[in-house]
């Protein structure tokens, strides 16, 4: 579809959103149209848009809409998909504009004939599109690391190539003359030009020493980590039944970074709670409700929910004596809010809530004889104790994280005027002593109040609230300034406490992982009470802790304090801030992550989660009641709080032991076959001249070694998961970097090292002066690259079998089948077969025959391979046995572990 700004277009149900339009009008009343927006966001709920009253009445009417004139002034492209901020001219009025009644691209429209929408964005000004700029990578610390030594290698290599190059220079100057009479020199050496020969000298080595960079290390390190990532999601220990939902690892590059976890930043609501809000307590007029345990019976109200549970019958009482009160209470809780109703049949109520919250309220107050049913741009409709009550909808008072309340303006059948409030208590009064003592029983409080309004004022108020409504620049800016104009002067009129209770092994998960020493910060937006209660049933908060630390938004806002902050709490065993809003959450992670040095993992549920996930170094959501924004913003994601220790112990300690394992391996082996030639260069007149066949330079990367280290890398295991689970204090050593840093790639460095120097001296002594059985010299340079390359293979496969923990049939093949494949490759190339076919590629027939057939050689080849793998071996034991670890001792103790 070909669209342009401007245009009127007409969508049918489920058809694609294919631009950023204006709902003009459908086919559902009052201009509304229900919308998915999984494309978006992830969510699957219908979402409802609603347009104009003015653009609705144009309806299906083309000839009408053809005449559509009107003149939209908006905010510029951008990215920001929950905001919209815009102003139509029609018909000498102007009329504000939000995201309420955009269509955004990507979006498909259901349970709806047909809408008419005016293009306000296409192509790439449409917000999906702003959305796929360029995405900023997270990057592990071994990836930094190996960046670092890959351009140490290569300073390494170049020192190499200078060294043998002026070798060569003095060779050349000193003995390569007496060679001219059998290999003429070339003309610039001829000229005794021999600095030029060691410059082409240089470059030679140069090519030839470059297996000693790691090219296919990067390769091989995306291969493990995907290997990685499919454990993670194939683990049916962190598949949550109830909602079919497995654990899913949204990327490949962070998971041995999940080993290093050192600071937890955990929402509260969702993460470490359920989400899932029951109507608890409430307190109206001074009075508290819900405190005695007695059942409570509801059959007054045929259109209660039978779900619905409350104990204290008395408040059932005084809602059939009609105490004032209490019917504005709940009348109040059935008017502000933004839910929209379902009835599917006659008396069956289905609210769709933006959140747990609202839905609980709206459904409590429905079972006390406060009944929404019904809303449209004007009017809300009630059916307060069975009579149907409309009230005028004067205006909206939107809830922000910044407002932290919502307020609703209506007009009653009487024609009163009152402004209905609900918000966080710190903001709508100072103190409410029921509400402390909701809080300090773990329930989430909100205050409720009201005023009385006079016509006139508000009249007058509502032309500035219309001008304000219209401005495109800090529109929002001046909106909650006319907000708090007018949301002065309330009435107290009570409190509601909600339960959100504990998910299944939060506190067991917590105390686990405190042993792991990871510290564990909860940042909330509840007020201090809900976070004190909250953290003391998870564990975080006990009597006997001496060291705790709790914080309000207030004070994490302040700059010249966030020193002292981060110093006092990283002190503390525990940390709580409450009251924080979403971009404050990102604050300290950011603070922490910045000063520390220290790997954070930021984890929640919502929205409000997004800016703190995406700071942290890695990112989980939580697949909860909040929709899907936390997931897609996160690196990994799961059902239920409790599997983050798996993730972290099991998952994250495996991934970066086997990583470690295999750069250490890796490197090793790298300048173990690449140094042979360093040493040969002493032998060969620094001429540039390979010790191994070209062929074996060109597979042992390839072929006879890259199978068995990336099984490693993939399978290998040092302890278990249950003890993972069974020793926390196991994670520490990741926490430290300890087992792949910059001295240990100089051990393995040096391990290379002298394997290679044993590698090439241990044949050169035993054959230099040695002959076959029938007295016939075995040292020619064919049969001198065999036993070197045969040693070689053998060493390292030896090598890697002693330091693999854990074997599994797919170790076991691809070790015996590379030295397999390593000896049938050999004997192949120096056979008649492809002598016969490419005589000029394969031209020493039968070397390997003649040469591996001697038992001296092998005695050679055994007494190197010894020699090579013993010193490593002697240190490992005698570390293990004068210094044992943690986890030494539990691989001691340990059941033998055998595979499927």
């Amino acid at each position: 579809m070909n669209v342009r700004v401007g245009d009127i277009i007409k969508l049918e149900n489920n058809h694609f959103v294919a631009a950023d339009i204006l709902l003009l009008s459908s086919s559902e009343p009052y201009g509304l149209c229900y919308i998915e927006t999984a494309e978006l966001d992830g969510e699957t709920n219908l979402k409802v848009r609603q347009a104009l009253t003015v653009t609705s009445d144009l309806g299906a009417d083309v000839a009408k809409l053809a005449d559509f004139n009107g003149e939209v002034i908006c905010e510029p492209p951008n990215n920001k998909l929950d905001k919209f901020t815009g102003t139509l001219y029609w018909r000498d009025n102007k009329y504000p504009l939000d995201n309420e009644k955009m269509l955004l691209r990507g979006c498909v429209l259901r349970n709806t004939d047909w809408c008419f929408g005016m293009v306000i964005f296409a192509g790439l000004q449409t917000k999906l599109m702003q959305n796929c700029g360029r995405t900023k990578f997270k990057r592990t610390s071994i990836d930094k690391l190996m960046n670092t030594l890959v351009l140490w290698i290569f300073g390494f290599l170049v020192c190499m190539g200078v060294i043998l190059a002026i070798g060569n220079t003095i060779w050349e100057q000193k003995v390569g003359r007496t060679f001219s009479v059998y290999l003429l020199w070339d003309e610039p050496i001829r000229n005794n030009n021999v600095v030029f020969s060691g410059f082409l000298t240089f470059w030679s080595y140069i090519i030839i020493l470059n297996t000693m960079v790691p090219i296919s290390l990067y390769v091989s390190v995306e291969v493990i980590r995907l290997g990685h990532s499919y454990f993670i999601n194939w683990d049916r220990k962190m598949y949550y039944i109830q909602k079919d939902t497995p654990a899913e690892a949204r990327t490949t590059t962070l998971n041995e970074e999940l080993g290093q976890v050192e600071f937890i930043f955990s929402d509260k609501t969702g993460t470490l709670t359920q989400n899932i809000m029951v109507f608890n307590k409430c307190s109206i007029n001074g009075k508290s409700y819900g405190t005695i345990m007695d059942s409570t019976n509801f059959s007054f109200n045929p259109l209660s929910d039978r779900k619905f549970k409350f104990h204290d019958s008395s408040l059932v009482e005084a809602i059939k004596m009609e105490e004032p009160s209490v019917q504005e209470f709940f009348r109040l809780l059935s008017l502000c809010h933004t839910v929209m109703p379902e009835e599917k049949n006659e008396g069956d109520l289905v609210y769709q809530a933006q959140s747990p919250d609202e839905g609980a309220l709206v459904t409590a107050a429905r079972n006390f004889g406060f009944v929404f049913r019904s809303r449209t741009p004007e009017t809300v409709t009630l059916y307060e104790m069975g009579i149907a009550v409309n009230y005028q909808l004067l205006a909206i008072l939107d809830f922000n994280n910044v407002r932290k309340r919502m307020s609703v303006i209506v007009r009653n059948p009487a024609g009163h005027i009152k402004l209905y409030c609900k918000g966080a208590d710190t903001i709508i009064f100072d103190r409410l002593d029921p509400s402390n003592q909701f809080a300090g029983e773990g329930l989430r409080t909100l205050a409720l109040a009201y005023k009385d309004l006079d016509e006139n004022v508000l009249e007058e108020w509502m032309k500035r609230l219309l001008n304000a409504s219209t401005v495109i620049e800090n529109r929002e800016e001046g909106l909650a300034d006319l907000y708090e104009e007018i949301e002065t002067g309330l009435m107290l009129l009570g409190a509601t406490a909600v339960e959100d209770k504990l998910q299944e092994g939060v506190p067991e998960t917590i105390a686990c992982l405190t042993l792991a020493n990871i510290k564990i910060w909860v940042l909330t937006g509840d007020k201090l009470e809900t976070a004190m209660n909250i953290g003391y049933s998870c564990n975080m908060l006990r009597d006997d802790m001496n060291e705790v630390f709790i914080i309000s938004g207030h004070s994490v806002s302040e700059p010249e304090l966030e020193q002292v902050l981060l110093e006092t709490a990283c002190l503390c065993k525990t940390v709580i801030c409450c009251r924080v809003t979403p971009m404050q959450k990102a604050q300290v992670v950011e603070l922490v992550k910045t000063n520390k040095m220290a790997v954070t993992l930021a984890i929640g549920d919502g929205a409000n989660d997004v800016s703190m996930i995406k700071t942290a170094h890695i990112g989980v959501g939580i697949s909860g009641q909040e929709g899907m924004q936390a997931v897609l913003a996160s690196d990994y994601s799961f059902a239920q709080f409790r599997y983050l220790q798996r993730l972290l112990l099991v998952h994250g300690r495996w991934s970066y032991f086997r990583m470690c394992n295999f750069l250490f391996y890796f490197f090793y082996k790298n300048f173990a076959f690449t140094l042979v030639h360093f040493w040969f260069g002493f032998f060969c007149g620094f001429s540039a001249q390979t010790v191994y066949d070209q062929w074996f330079i060109t597979l042992f990367n390839i072929v006879y070694t890259s199978l068995p280290v990336l099984a490693m890398g993939l399978f290998d295991q040092d302890v278990n998961e249950a003890n993972s689970h069974r020793y926390p204090s196991l994670y520490r050593p990741g926490q430290l970097n300890l087992l792949f840093n910059k001295r240990q790639f100089f051990l393995c460095t040096l391990q290379g090292m002298g394997t290679s120097f044993l590698l090439f001296f241990i044949p050169y002594g035993a054959f230099c002066l040695v002959v076959r059985d029938d007295g016939s010299h075995i040292s020619d340079q064919q049969a001198f690259a065999v036993i070197i390359s045969t040693s070689l293979v053998i060493v390292v496969s030896v090598q890697i079998g002693l330091d693999t923990y854990y074997w599994t049939a797919v170790n076991h093949v691809f070790v015996w089948g590379s030295l397999a494949v390593y000896f049938a490759i050999l004997f192949a190339m120096h056979s008649d077969g492809l002598f016969s076919i490419l005589p000029s590629h394969f031209p020493f027939i039968g070397t390997a025959r003649n040469c591996l057939t001697q038992k001296s050689v092998w005695l050679v080849i055994m007494l190197t391979t010894v020699a090579c793998v013993m010193p490593g071996l002697a240190v490992r034991f005698l570390k293990t046995d004068l210094y044992p670890t943690l986890t030494d001792k539990t691989i001691t103790e340990q059941v033998p572990q055998t595979c499927d």
